[in-house]
């Protein structure tokens, strides 16, 4: 057993499989899952295990640049809302609202993996798209001034940037 490591190994193993781009869709308990997809159900019983618990376990295991999510979190539900800002606050992740619709015809159809929840918690759904480390790819010591998306990217983790919806 590793210590501070993800144990369930179909996840681990899913997000070692991660590239710029690929999506990872975190779900409450009755989102409507393709049919096709690669799940992780780590949805044990109604509320259990909860999709800000895995919220921040990911972001402890991978580089996320957008986080998209139903606009009603920020309107209807702000102690949510709040809670997605703690867990990226510093990230460098941009919020970018999607309504529950594009969530369910867009974003899990194309979801390299989707995270089941136990989640009984409305709008708790959030289609994750991976990024890299912004510092790795463009070091000084190669004097190669890094794409507007990295500097954008660092600034927000250097300033320790709360994420808020554009």
């Amino acid at each position: 057993m590793q210590p501070n490591r993800i144990l369930n190994a179909k996840l681990a193993g899913s997000l070692a499989t991660l590239g710029h781009t690929d999506v990872v869709l975190v779900t409450d308990a009755g989102f409507p899952i393709p049919k096709d997809a690669n799940v992780v159900d780590l949805g044990l019983t109604a509320g259990t295990v909860d999709a800000m618990e895995i919220l921040r376990t990911l972001r402890q295991h991978m580089f996320v640049e957008e986080v998209r999510f139903a606009p009603e979190v920020k309107t209807e539900y702000p102690s949510l809302y709040k809670q997605v800002q703690e867990i990226y606050t510093g990230s460098g992740a941009s919020f970018i609202p999607a309504p529950h619709e594009e969530l369910i015809e867009k974003w899990a159809p194309k979801a390299k993996v989707i995270i089941r929840s136990g989640s009984l918690t409305a709008w708790a759904n959030f289609a994750l798209v991976a990024s890299t480390d912004p510092y790795a790819w463009f070091r000084e010591d190669e004097h190669i001034e890094p794409l507007p998306l990295y500097k954008e990217r660092r600034r927000r983790i250097e300033q320790n940037e709360v994420p808020d919806f554009a």
